[in-house]
């Protein structure tokens, strides 16, 4: 492989045959216009997937608020899994733990080269303070797991390069801007993790090359670290929840817990929250609380406002997907399980939340008042959110967009 490629077409081990394959031009109709994140505050701008399940040499534009819509099949759940696993790579995590099944990655028609060697291609771009910082990763999936190409890049200029040489070795030879008395520095780097997070930690930043190289690595880590991927499962949040720490899992699991630790904590947004689901859920709502039933657990409630209090567990799948999309926008990443960069200030990091079927099981209205919420808080870079509808006409219509700005929406229907 060469380091070139990784700019042109996807190599023989990271994809197969691509002079076959079309480029996808998604449709992206803008909303009103989307509010640019501060320049202090990196923020991912784009989404490439050159070969990566279903989608081939695809580029998506991402706003404060994108939804990618299209219908079952169209590939909206591969893009949010790429971007899951390009935010898990930033943290540093390995290969294995991020691609448990790297050979559904694969696009499906993508044929092994002379080595039997297969593979796909995600990267994206961040803009910052920095401007904007390209990278771009080639995995090989078969016959084993392993990085085999990446490239980080700002203003025309490689700041990071890598490639396979010995594939006998667990290694790939890594070359990074320098401008000392040398361009480059060369070295090896591990195959099974993302070069761009190992920077921070390998480099001295003794020349103004290496800074450019550090400043440019730490816009991307942030920037995809920052993520919190969300999927609401009813089934799961009915029951009480043990008192815990009160981090909204994934599947928030674990509602009950934390309503009972934000009741106290933003008395202003929890009155947001009410609101929220008293426009969304059926019947009349006075308040949401959560009460603690004495072994250690706590189930959370609907108050009538009459004397009556409903517990949890007796509303729909809408309903409760609706309550918990809610809580999720309203809070941030002191509550939601995200894995924030430590040692840079809250106040530099904008969150990103992920929503696989942001739609599903929600009724029109429910799902306007969601779209209606969601640009409300992205507008005030509160959060980002990229997710995925099945309707955009349903979700996103003249009626649900009354006077609403700031939605970007990516029509993956072929």
């Amino acid at each position: 492989m060469t380091l070139s490629s990784l700019a042109a077409e996807p190599p023989a081990q990271a994809e197969s045959h691509p002079a076959q394959a079309e480029p996808h031009h998604a449709q992206a109709e803008s909303y009103g216009a989307p509010a640019a994140p501060p320049p202090d505050r990196p923020g991912v701008i784009e989404l490439r997937l050159a070969a990566f399940a279903a989608h081939r040499r695809a580029r998506f534009p991402l706003g404060p608020f994108t939804l990618f819509a299209g219908p079952s099949g169209s590939g909206k759940s591969a893009v949010l899994r790429a971007y899951e696993a390009l935010a898990r790579l930033g943290g540093g995590a390995e290969l294995g733990e991020v691609f448990p099944d790297p050979v559904a990655c694969v696009p499906e028609r993508a044929r092994p080269d002379a080595q039997k060697r297969r593979g796909f291609r995600i990267g994206c771009t961040v803009d910052g303070p920095q401007g904007p910082v390209r990278l771009d990763v080639a995995v090989q999936a078969e016959p084993e797991l392993r990085v085999v190409g990446e490239r980080l890049s700002a203003g025309g200029l490689t700041l990071l390069e890598t490639a396979l040489r010995d594939p006998g070795r667990p290694v790939v030879q890594a070359a990074w801007h320098t401008a000392g008395s040398s361009a480059v520095t060369r070295g090896p780097l591990p195959d099974d993790r993302l070069g761009t997070a190992l920077l921070p930690l390998r480099l001295a930043g003794r020349t103004e090359g290496e800074r450019q190289v550090l400043a440019a690595a730490e816009q991307m880590v942030v920037a995809l670290r920052s993520v919190y991927a969300c999927d609401p499962s009813p089934g799961r949040m009915r029951a009480a929840t043990p008192l815990g720490a009160g981090r909204l899992l994934r599947g928030c699991d674990n509602l009950a817990d934390v309503l009972w630790r934000t009741r106290s904590e933003c008395g202003h947004r929890y009155a947001h929250l009410v609101a929220a689901v008293r426009a969304g859920c059926a019947g009349p709502v006075a308040d949401v609380l959560a009460e603690p039933l004495g072994d250690g657990t706590v189930r959370a409630l609907l108050d009538r406002g009459d004397g009556v209090r409903t517990h949890l567990g007796l509303l729909g799948d809408g309903e409760l997907r609706y309550l918990a999309l809610a809580l999720v926008l309203l809070t941030g990443p002191g509550v939601l399980e995200v894995d924030l960069v430590g040692e840079v200030p809250a106040a530099l990091q904008t969150l990103t939340v992920l929503a696989d079927g942001l739609d599903r099981g929600l009724d029109v209205r429910q799902a306007g008042e969601l779209v209606r919420l969601a640009a409300r808080m992205c507008e005030r870079g509160h959060i980002r959110l990229v997710g995925a509808v099945s309707d955009a006409v349903r979700v996103c219509g003249d009626d649900g967009l009354d006077g609403v700005e700031g939605v970007t929406v990516v029509d993956l229907t072929p």
